[in-house]
């Protein structure tokens, strides 16, 4: 695999996110919730990525994104609803990134940084069940189910990890 790094999100990410969103929007759209036509303008996108950094200034969410060596955006991976030492983790990887270990190591490194820089002690996940890819994301970086779920009316499963303090 690539070398890999993982930014906190910034304002001049704005335009690689939004090609990204494009690119992959029917693939990603096969596993979430696609985000509507408004979310791809360029306004609507431009209004969500001002509000996404308010948040995150506001210390209730971090959101991230994995790069490649040549600057090459390959995925997101977000830490929102912070709150009482805990986070729900959610990722997103681009079609032609898939399969190549690029969500297991950005996971990781998000777990890292969610212990020793933003002090949360537990990060929360969830996936349906026709995404198996996502679940062997999750146990693979220490991820346990805790129970059934119910994701956008499709069937999934909710995970738990406790992350060692600083």
């Amino acid at each position: 695999m690539a070398t890999l790094t993982l930014e906190r999100l910034r304002a001049e990410h704005a335009p690689a996110v939004l090609a990204f969103e494009r690119a992959h929007r029917a693939h990603f759209a096969r596993s979430v919730p696609d985000r509507g036509d408004a979310y791809f303008t360029p306004a609507g996108f431009a209004a969500r990525h001002t509000s996404l950094l308010a948040e995150q200034e506001a210390g209730s969410c971090h959101f991230h994104v994995v790069l490649d060596e040549n600057g090459t955006l390959l995925a997101r991976v977000n830490l929102v609803d912070v709150a009482d030492g805990s986070a729900e983790l959610g990722y997103r990887v681009g079609a032609d990134a898939t399969g190549r270990g690029v969500a297991t190591a950005a996971v990781a490194e998000v777990c890292r940084l969610a212990a020793r820089s933003y002090g949360l002690t537990t990060l929360t996940a969830a996936t349906t069940l026709d995404n198996p890819a996502s679940s062997r994301v999750l146990t693979r970086n220490g991820f346990t189910r805790t129970g059934a779920t119910t994701l956008s009316g499709r069937p999934g499963v909710r995970y738990v990890r406790r992350l060692a303090t600083p």
